[in-house]
């Protein structure tokens, strides 16, 4: 049976604050006043017309799958290991902890050297910077399967799993965006330093496995090994609002899927994580493993991590 709240908990939004206010360097007057309204109004598949294509996301997305579809070709066992440990790294470490539980829901907190290969961990996953990612992630949970959801299936399955990251943002407005849904980000100099050079770390790091290791390496431990975690982390905004059972009858149509849990660290315990989205982790029942939170304790331990929250429920 599914335990029924009220009024679940939702991700609080920050609001603006005065010194996060764009100066006449870094913006026009007009970014300072674009509301939230208008913000959310870019967001939706009526967007998607030709001439507001992301053509930059749509050529990079279209290499990236078709040299994993040339992988098979080149196959060398150290590439597919290379492969394998890399999609560890950059999906569970990069964007299940830093990204999504470290910078966008703020559950836990990185130090030290954490914190810097957590960020390079999900530099290499290439989904993207930091404010960028987590900007939409909250703004997923403040509007979740309503009007301006980012990615919410209720738009349809391929919009939510893919098509929506294809629309064209002006910049103007996604700078407004960062001011006011990840103002907190804007002021960490070591988010900002990987916000700025987070995609030339990402080629310059492709290129030094070309180097190493030939042809095989690009396409196993890039593009193969990128394409397979995309997938994984868009399965979770498509599959997991869909199919799948649920613990709690939240506002949304979040849903727990277990293949997705295991091809994205955890993440597919998704109902778990609208129920308690402050909480590191989703495993609400023993058998929901949620690998992610299992490295975050790890992290806790050794001193690398603190102010961990544990979950506000759980299911036994």
């Amino acid at each position: 049976m599914s335990a029924t709240l009220e009024s679940p908990p939702e991700l609080e939004l920050p609001e603006l604050p005065q010194e996060s206010q764009p100066s006449e360097e870094t913006s026009s007057n007009a970014s300072a006043v674009i509301d939230r309204e208008t913000i959310l109004a870019t967001f939706g598949p009526h967007n998607l017309k030709l001439r507001n294509v992301s053509w930059t996301v749509l050529v990079w997305m279209g290499l990236i799958h078709i040299g994993a579809l040339a992988a098979p070709f080149y196959f060398t066992w150290q590439a597919a290991g290379v492969a394998l440990l890399l999609h560890w790294f950059t999906c569970s470490i990069g964007i299940c902890l830093c990204y999504h539980r470290g910078l966008s829901h703020r559950s836990f907190k990185l130090h030290g050297p954490a914190k810097v290969l957590g960020l390079y961990a999900a530099a290499l996953a290439g989904e993207g910077s930091p404010l960028r990612w987590s900007m939409v992630h909250r703004i997923h949970h403040g509007h979740s399967d309503e009007p301006g959801d980012p990615h919410s299936p209720l738009e349809g399955k391929w919009w939510s799993h893919l098509l929506w990251m294809f629309v064209h943002q002006d910049r103007e407005i996604e700078l407004a965006a960062h001011q006011q849904y990840v103002p907190d980000l804007m002021k960490d100099r070591t988010v900002m330093f990987f916000e700025r050079f987070w995609f030339p770390i990402l080629i310059a790091s492709s290129v030094a496995l070309y180097a190493w290791g030939g042809l095989p390496m690009l396409l196993w431990g890039v593009c193969l090994r990128m394409t397979l975690a995309y997938h994984s982390t868009w399965f979770v905004n498509s599959a997991t609002h869909l199919w799948g059972y649920r613990n709690y009858e939240t506002t949304d149509a979040s849903r727990n899927l277990w293949w997705v849990a295991v091809l994205s660290y955890g993440e597919g315990w998704h109902n778990n994580h609208h129920m308690d989205p402050a909480s590191a982790s989703v495993q609400h029942r023993w058998w929901e493993i949620d690998l992610t939170f299992y490295h975050i304790l790890l992290l806790e331990r050794l001193g690398l991590a603190t102010d961990v929250i544990r979950p506000h429920v759980t299911r036994g």
